[in-house]
């Protein structure tokens, strides 16, 4: 047997304490070596049980069955006598407080070894009494470290009792603070790598150890160029001088040719930040190294060729005012004055010229003329004749027809610069939420070649305005509600026209707002092609309007997106752990939800609409047919509240126009007039004038001016009614609309 076991057999009875703190004794049956420990059984309530105890809780309620080397005092600090008479004096203080069981009476040997066990222990506790020498006074000094010897006795003392759960929860307890002390180290340190005084640098951590987990593969020109009859491409710009004074974050990354992905700081219940990591694909991503060139070369130049082969080819830019779209599109910006050699406008103009070098096209003698306007809240300004305003007619082929606006014929690519230059100095601009000094505008640069007088192709080349100004429907000045109605208007019909071109849907919406129909040629035919250039910002702070034009991309044509996609490095961990992927849901809209909120009672939009369209015979109006189907297809995003203004909005620059035309037409008739009238009164002046002559003449003047003077009064009153029931329908707009995940 083991000396560690001391004096304890198989088969002796020895103290034991339950779990409720009662003392009581048990056989022993079997001594475990591996873990120092003993097991023992006892008779309850007429049932045997047993359990496993550890030596040290057998010693310090069994002293006398302790090897020796237990028991044995150290002869340089003995123990005072005070711990002793109280282990002695526990034992039997716990036993007159146990209430006895019945059942639980031992046997007469048992009893027997109990009073053996009992005898030899006080014989043991008076033999210690006498080895210890007689106590002397202490002196006064060393006084206060008498309690400080017994507490250390009775913590080693507490300490032998302590059973095996206890030591298993000290020992997790231990674990648990090694492990915070590692995690603060860890915090400590990654704080010593990033610059603390930026105000989200947890933020820029996360990013920073997500992007650690990706295999970056980008687009590099020596990638193949895939062409599209629709192609969309996301180019994201660096972070700008006002961005990097604030030490705003960079939440975009793109790690390989066509993914984009979007931190998106979020922040739960208990206020710990994490981030929503938004995943999107598309055609091409380029990051913010790429030159306008190599965003030329994969967007646009597929686009040239389209042009000789009779085709219509489209390239847009759009995004959030500030997103780099004027410089993608016009050229590189060195403070106020912009290079517009590097921009697609002339990179596309100099790959025309040099296509008609070539001996295929060269044969056809074709022309090559430029046009360049804007459509400004839903009217069309030519910018190359001192932004004179026109009109927008269909022909009775059903051809659109902008009427007044001029084509001037280059040679060369330095002719085509200049008349970029021209129509940037005049193009409209004003301020927004997002940029002091915003394109209020949509800019149309067409590249046009004519054989003969007629069209073979057209390039548009299309600066889009700020995405952001749509959602100022419902500011208090009529002017920008106006603008924000149209660019909104203008982007969700120009997103269904390019949808329709790439499904072979067999109608258009173009008649939903002017630029879909300045652009109506563009959309038709087979021989169509388009782009769209989505210019983000990477800063944080725009990271709402960056998501907004993510998903208008998305859904031009629907990309699919899947964890594979997503290039992470070997070992990254797990893919739908560090990156949920964001898919491009249609959201359904409840109908009975839709009906209700339609149905509510709108007090000054029921009947003055009606009664106008009865009027004027618009109920009918393909724009308006156009702008319902349009509506009806972005239900999650045009809410009915926004419809109602839209229709108010539509129907107000009909007006607008006819009761312009109108006093146009008024003005040209009254020069008319004047002029029969000073024939009338020459006709006075005659001695022997016809008076019956003239008074018919002037009565039938005055009759003619009278019914079209009334007749124009009545409809500026009706149109100062549409104003009424425009600002009206403006204060029902709900500004909080679902948007489309």
């Amino acid at each position: 047997m083991a000396a560690s076991f001391g004096k304890i057999t198989v088969g002796i009875y020895v103290e034991i304490k339950r779990s409720d703190g009662r003392i009581h004794q048990a056989m022993v049956t079997s001594l475990n070596e591996e873990n120092d420990s003993v097991t023992v059984e006892w008779i309850e309530n007429g049932d045997t049980k047993g359990k496993e105890i550890d030596l040290e809780s057998i010693f310090s309620l069994n002293p006398d069955v302790a090897p020796e080397e237990e028991v044995i005092l150290s002869p340089v600090t003995p123990p005072p006598p005070t711990p002793s008479a109280t282990k002695v004096n526990k034992i039997p203080k716990n036993r007159r407080t146990i209430a006895p069981v019945r059942n639980e009476a031992p046997s007469r040997d048992n009893r027997v070894g109990s009073t053996r066990a009992r005898t030899t222990q006080q014989q043991y506790q008076q033999q210690q009494q006498q080895q210890q020498p007689e106590p002397s006074p202490p002196p006064p000094a060393p006084q206060p470290a008498q309690p400080t010897q017994n507490q250390t006795a009775q913590q080693l003392q507490n300490a032998r009792r302590k059973s095996n759960c206890v030591k298993e929860v000290e020992k997790l307890q231990e674990k648990r603070e090694r492990r915070r002390l590692q995690q603060q180290e860890l915090r400590e340190k990654r704080a010593q790598e990033v610059d603390t005084t930026v105000p989200n640098y947890e933020i820029l951590q996360m990013i920073r150890e997500f992007r650690a987990s990706l295999d970056y593969r980008p687009l590099t020109t020596a990638d193949l160029i895939e062409e599209h009859r629709i192609c969309v491409c996301v180019r994201k710009r660096p972070l700008n001088k006002k961005e990097l004074s604030v030490k705003d974050l960079d939440v975009i990354t793109i790690p390989s040719k066509d993914v984009v992905m979007v931190h998106e700081p979020k922040q739960k219940v208990d206020l710990t930040r994490f981030l929503e990591n938004q995943t999107f694909r598309f055609d091409f991503a380029f990051d913010e190294s790429a030159t306008n060139e190599m965003v030329y070369r994969f967007t646009a130049r597929p686009l040239v060729e389209t042009i000789f082969e009779r085709g219509m080819a489209t390239c847009f830019a759009y995004g959030q005012t500030g997103s780099g779209k004027t410089h993608t599109m016009g050229g590189d910006f060195s403070g106020k004055n912009q290079d517009c050699s590097k921009g697609i406008y002339a990179l596309a103009a100099r790959d025309v010229f040099l296509m008609l070098k070539k001996p295929n096209y060269k044969k056809l003698d074709l022309q090559v003329y430029a046009t360049f306007f804007e459509i400004y809240s839903g009217k069309v300004f030519d910018l190359l004749n001192r932004k004179a305003k026109l009109r927008v007619l269909e022909d009775g082929k059903q051809q659109v027809q902008v009427v007044g606006l001029q084509e001037r014929e280059v040679r060369c690519t330095e002719d085509v610069l200049k008349l970029i230059e021209v129509g940037n100095s005049c193009r409209t601009s004003g301020q927004t939420s997002a940029n002091a000094h915003s394109s209020r505008s949509h800019a149309v640069f067409q590249i046009i070649l004519r054989r003969k007088g007629k069209m073979h192709g057209k390039f548009s080349l299309i600066d889009l305005a700020g995405n952001e100004r749509g959602a100022d429907t419902s500011s208090a000045d009529r002017q920008t509600r106006l603008e924000g109605a149209e660019i909104n208007k203008s982007l969700l019909a120009l997103k269904e026209c390019i949808r329709a071109l790439g499904r072979n849907k067999p109608h258009t919406p173009f008649r939903a707002s002017k630029l879909t129909q300045v652009l109506r040629d563009s959309f038709i035919g087979e021989n169509s092609r388009t782009c769209m250039i989505a210019t983000i910002s990477p800063g944080m702070a725009s990271c709402e309007n960056t998501l907004n034009t993510l998903r208008y991309a998305n859904r031009v044509k629907e990309f699919g997106i899947c964890p594979s996609d997503i290039p992470f490095s070997q070992g990254g961990g797990n893919r739908s752990e560090l990156s949920p992927t964001h898919e491009v849901k249609e959201l359904t809209v409840d109908p009975n939800a839709v009906v209700e909120s339609s149905s509510r009672p709108n007090i000054h939009a029921v009947s003055q609409l009606d009664l106008m369209d009865e009027e004027w015979d618009n109920s009918n109006s393909p724009q308006r047919d156009d702008l319902k189907l349009l509506c009806e297809r972005n239900e999650e995003e045009v809410s009915p509240q926004l419809f109602t203004f839209h229709e108010a909005v539509s129907q107000l620059v009909e007006m607008e126009e006819q009761v312009l035309e109108d006093h146009r037409m008024v003005f040209q008739e009254s020069i008319r007039w004047l002029e029969e009238e000073k024939v009338l009164m020459d006709m006075t002046e005659e001695v022997d004038y016809d008076v019956d002559a003239y008074s018919s003449q002037l009565e039938q003047i005055l009759d003619q001016r009278i019914d079209i003077l009334v007749e124009l009064r009545d409809k500026v009153r009706s149109f100062r009614s549409a104003l009424q029931e425009e600002e009206q329908a403006s204060k029902q707009i709900n500004p909080k609309r679902p948007r489309a995940l």
